[in-house]
């Protein structure tokens, strides 16, 4: 379960979405969160998953990598639909029992499931082809018109970058950890749920421990390389947009265009 946690990770690649701009990838994320609560029908969320669906096929990012990460939601997914499907009152279509399911529910349930699907796989494309780095250099720069007025942007970036970055770190470390716990004889498969969340102690207990050290050694260091936060810091790399990224803003800006026109005539 752990290896299949994909969230904050960086696919490698050399694809079209992979050379954009990490400015324009960021406000493109957002704009398609929004578009995925302005839409109100399955129409609309079909725009949505094939121009999602374009995108992940120019990415050049495997389905079953992207796929792999759907599954520690799963949970989730199960919960909200079922949350959806009995609670919402309507024409009854069928009962279970003293639960029924309604025509109401069914459509919430099922349009909701798809909206968590498009969001999750939509803001994960922004980790799987943009570089930790890359992405604080874009987030800055997007901040940057509240540095004049005394935020601290640069650290906002760097500490949502590192966020990020330490997230596979840190599952990897869980990893590590539940395989020397089981080697010693731990059980966290069998006895019901309250056990088993008292077998998660031996593992939350090492893993904060090792996250501290980890985030001590970061610390480390950034002094020892003479960090002293955003000002006057200079880049290797400059951000500036080329031919692919302002087709690329065309598109959007067209996309979220028949968004819009879908809400207000349909």
């Amino acid at each position: 379960m752990i290896r299949d946690i994909t969230i904050g990770q960086y696919y490698s690649g050399e694809s079209v979405i992979h050379r954009l701009d990490a400015r324009l990838k960021i406000v493109a994320t957002v704009l398609f969160i929004i578009e995925l609560f302005v839409v109100n029908d399955f129409i609309g969320f079909a725009l949505c998953a094939v121009c999602l669906g374009i995108v992940v096929s120019a990415s050049k990012v495997p389905l079953n990598f992207i796929m792999r990460g759907m599954k520690p939601i799963l949970l989730i997914l199960i919960f909200t639909f079922c949350l959806n499907i009995f609670m919402i009152p309507g024409n009854e279509l069928v009962r279970i029992g003293f639960l029924k399911i309604t025509d109401a529910g069914l459509y919430t349930a099922v349009f909701m499931a798809i909206r968590l699907v498009l969001l999750i796989v939509g803001t994960s494309l922004l980790t799987f082809t943009t570089k930790p780095i890359n992405l604080t250099d874009g987030i800055e720069s997007l901040l940057g018109p509240l540095g004049k007025i005394g935020v601290p942007t640069h650290e906002l970036a760097m500490m949502m970058s590192i966020a990020l970055r330490f997230i596979p770190t840190l599952l990897e470390e869980t990893d590590k950890i539940i395989k020397a716990q089981q080697a010693r004889g731990a059980d966290f498969e069998s006895g019901n749920l309250i056990r088993r969340a008292k077998a998660l102690v031996p593992i939350l207990v090492p893993l904060f421990v090792s996250a501290f050290r980890i985030a001590q050694d970061l610390a480390m260091a950034m002094e020892a390389r003479c960090y002293k936060g955003g000002k006057g810091r200079t880049r290797l790399h400059q951000m500036k947009f080329g031919k692919i990224d302002y087709m690329a803003s065309v598109i959007l800006v067209l996309f979220l265009a028949a968004v819009i026109c879908m809400r207000i005539f349909f």
